[in-house]
Protein backbone atom coordinates (compact mmCIF):
# COMPACT_ATOMS: atom_id res chain seq x y z
CA UNK A 1 0.00 0.00 0.00
CA UNK A 2 1.29 3.20 -0.71
CA UNK A 3 1.35 6.45 1.35
CA UNK A 4 -1.52 7.95 -1.46
CA UNK A 5 -3.73 4.46 -0.62
CA UNK A 6 -3.46 5.31 3.37
CA UNK A 7 -4.27 8.93 2.70
CA UNK A 8 -8.04 8.65 2.82
CA UNK A 9 -8.22 6.18 5.20
CA UNK A 10 -6.59 8.36 7.57
CA UNK A 11 -8.57 11.38 6.39
CA UNK A 12 -11.73 8.99 6.94
CA UNK A 13 -10.23 7.97 10.38
CA UNK A 14 -10.22 11.29 11.90
CA UNK A 15 -13.61 12.49 10.06
CA UNK A 16 -15.34 9.73 12.40
CA UNK A 17 -13.39 11.16 15.34
CA UNK A 18 -14.62 14.18 14.89
CA UNK A 19 -18.12 13.14 14.13
CA UNK A 20 -18.12 11.22 17.30
CA UNK A 21 -17.09 13.96 19.07
CA UNK A 22 -19.54 16.15 17.76
CA UNK A 23 -22.57 13.07 18.93
CA UNK A 24 -20.96 12.71 22.42
CA UNK A 25 -22.71 14.98 24.89
CA UNK A 26 -19.89 17.27 27.27
CA UNK A 27 -22.68 18.57 29.13
CA UNK A 28 -23.98 16.34 32.40
CA UNK A 29 -26.66 13.85 32.12
CA UNK A 30 -30.53 15.05 32.60
CA UNK A 31 -30.99 14.14 36.31
CA UNK A 32 -33.98 13.37 38.50
CA UNK A 33 -34.97 12.83 42.14
CA UNK A 34 -34.79 9.41 42.77
CA UNK A 35 -37.76 8.24 44.98
CA UNK A 36 -37.44 6.74 48.08
CA UNK A 37 -40.70 4.49 48.38
CA UNK A 38 -41.29 1.59 51.09
CA UNK A 39 -39.58 -1.66 50.02
CA UNK A 40 -42.83 -3.49 48.39
CA UNK A 41 -43.43 -0.77 46.22
CA UNK A 42 -39.68 -0.56 45.64
CA UNK A 43 -40.23 -4.54 44.48
CA UNK A 44 -42.91 -3.21 42.15
CA UNK A 45 -40.57 -0.65 40.41
CA UNK A 46 -38.05 -2.64 39.66
CA UNK A 47 -40.43 -4.87 37.94
CA UNK A 48 -41.51 -2.16 35.90
CA UNK A 49 -37.48 -0.94 34.87
CA UNK A 50 -37.34 -4.28 33.34
CA UNK A 51 -40.35 -4.32 31.77
CA UNK A 52 -39.98 -0.36 29.72
CA UNK A 53 -39.36 -0.47 26.38
CA UNK A 54 -35.84 0.67 24.70
CA UNK A 55 -38.09 3.63 22.92
CA UNK A 56 -40.58 5.72 23.83
CA UNK A 57 -42.73 8.03 21.26
CA UNK A 58 -39.73 7.34 18.72
CA UNK A 59 -37.28 8.43 21.59
CA UNK A 60 -34.39 5.99 22.62
CA UNK A 61 -34.02 5.33 26.58
CA UNK A 62 -31.66 7.42 28.14
CA UNK A 63 -31.93 7.05 31.84
CA UNK A 64 -31.19 10.27 33.90
CA UNK A 65 -28.78 10.82 36.82
CA UNK A 66 -28.20 9.44 39.14
CA UNK A 67 -28.59 5.58 37.65
CA UNK A 68 -31.45 4.18 39.13
CA UNK A 69 -34.13 1.66 38.54
CA UNK A 70 -36.76 4.23 39.95
CA UNK A 71 -36.09 6.55 37.44
CA UNK A 72 -35.55 6.29 33.40
CA UNK A 73 -35.98 8.77 30.77
CA UNK A 74 -36.08 8.86 26.78
CA UNK A 75 -34.79 11.14 24.71
CA UNK A 76 -32.81 13.13 26.54
CA UNK A 77 -35.02 13.93 29.09
CA UNK A 78 -38.20 14.76 26.78
CA UNK A 79 -39.37 11.56 28.87
CA UNK A 80 -38.79 11.07 32.31
CA UNK A 81 -40.46 8.36 34.28
CA UNK A 82 -40.24 7.76 38.23
CA UNK A 83 -41.53 5.08 39.79
CA UNK A 84 -42.30 4.96 43.61
CA UNK A 85 -43.04 8.29 43.87
CA UNK A 86 -45.45 10.11 46.96
CA UNK A 87 -48.98 10.57 46.41
CA UNK A 88 -49.62 13.79 44.44
CA UNK A 89 -51.64 16.64 46.47
CA UNK A 90 -53.34 17.50 43.49
CA UNK A 91 -55.40 13.96 43.58
CA UNK A 92 -57.61 15.28 46.17
CA UNK A 93 -58.71 18.19 44.33
CA UNK A 94 -62.15 16.66 42.54
CA UNK A 95 -61.51 19.68 39.95
CA UNK A 96 -58.29 17.50 39.39
CA UNK A 97 -58.05 15.91 35.49
CA UNK A 98 -57.51 12.61 34.63
CA UNK A 99 -56.69 10.41 31.24
CA UNK A 100 -57.00 6.71 30.38
CA UNK A 101 -54.56 4.66 28.47
CA UNK A 102 -54.79 1.50 27.48
CA UNK A 103 -56.65 0.19 31.09
CA UNK A 104 -54.13 2.79 32.76
CA UNK A 105 -55.85 5.72 34.39
CA UNK A 106 -53.51 9.26 35.04
CA UNK A 107 -53.60 12.41 37.18
CA UNK A 108 -53.08 15.05 34.22
CA UNK A 109 -51.21 18.19 35.97
CA UNK A 110 -50.73 20.64 33.38
CA UNK A 111 -47.17 22.96 33.84
CA UNK A 112 -45.47 25.42 31.58
CA UNK A 113 -42.85 23.15 31.10
CA UNK A 114 -44.71 19.86 29.96
CA UNK A 115 -47.43 18.01 31.39
CA UNK A 116 -47.05 15.26 34.24
CA UNK A 117 -48.82 12.29 34.79
CA UNK A 118 -49.37 10.53 38.08
CA UNK A 119 -50.86 6.98 37.71
CA UNK A 120 -53.77 6.27 39.78
CA UNK A 121 -55.29 3.16 41.22
CA UNK A 122 -51.96 1.60 41.69
CA UNK A 123 -50.10 -0.07 44.54
CA UNK A 124 -47.23 2.62 43.85
CA UNK A 125 -47.38 6.13 42.16
CA UNK A 126 -45.51 6.36 38.57
CA UNK A 127 -44.98 9.42 37.48
CA UNK A 128 -44.19 10.31 33.74
CA UNK A 129 -43.09 14.11 32.86
CA UNK A 130 -43.15 15.28 29.21
CA UNK A 131 -41.42 17.66 27.84
CA UNK A 132 -42.73 21.02 26.54
CA UNK A 133 -43.23 19.34 22.68
CA UNK A 134 -45.28 16.91 24.28
CA UNK A 135 -47.87 19.86 25.78
CA UNK A 136 -50.93 18.65 24.16
CA UNK A 137 -49.67 14.97 23.40
CA UNK A 138 -50.10 12.18 25.97
CA UNK A 139 -48.97 9.59 23.43
CA UNK A 140 -46.04 8.70 25.19
CA UNK A 141 -48.14 6.76 27.74
CA UNK A 142 -49.56 4.54 25.22
CA UNK A 143 -46.13 3.16 25.26
CA UNK A 144 -45.73 3.25 29.13
CA UNK A 145 -48.94 1.73 29.73
CA UNK A 146 -48.71 -1.70 28.73
CA UNK A 147 -45.45 -2.05 31.11
CA UNK A 148 -47.34 -0.61 34.19
CA UNK A 149 -50.06 -2.45 33.74
CA UNK A 150 -48.36 -5.69 33.77
CA UNK A 151 -45.94 -4.92 36.54
CA UNK A 152 -47.70 -2.50 38.83
CA UNK A 153 -51.13 -4.21 39.96
CA UNK A 154 -54.10 -2.05 40.26
CA UNK A 155 -55.70 -1.19 43.64
CA UNK A 156 -59.45 -1.29 42.76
Amino acid sequence: MTSFDRRPLVLSAAALLVAAAGCSSSDASASAAVPSPPAQEAALCRALDRALPRSVAGQEREDPEPASELTAGWGDAAIVLRCGVPRPERMSDPQAQGVEVNGVNWLLEERDDGPRFTTTYRRTYVEVTLGKQYLHDASPLTDLAGPVAKTVPATL
